[in-house]
């Protein structure tokens, strides 16, 4: 089965980040306090939205050339509404 490039960039991504998730897990188990689980999860949020903008503009790059503008201006503004309503 052969995949595109640009596909395979954006699940490595996610698998990359899947794997940081999961070594938190496990370091906020070593740790066994709740301070430091928060501080390790105020680092994941921290990267998380980072890693769906890189995701986000790996795809719209690559779609770029095949959707009207107007729906690609479409799909960042969800991408930048998706961030600002998330945000604190």
């Amino acid at each position: 089965m052969s995949f595109d490039r640009t596909v395979l960039l954006m699940a490595g991504i996610r698998m990359i980040f899947a794997a940081v998730i999961f070594i938190a897990a496990l370091l906020m188990l070593k740790f066994n306090s709740v301070p430091q689980a928060l501080r390790i999860n105020a680092f994941l949020g921290l990267i998380g939205p980072m890693i769906m903008v890189a995701v986000s503009i790996l795809g719209i790059a690559d779609m770029a050339g095949e959707v009207s503008w107007t729906k690609l201006g479409i799909i960042i503004l969800g991408v930048i509404l998706i961030i600002y309503g998330t945000g604190k």
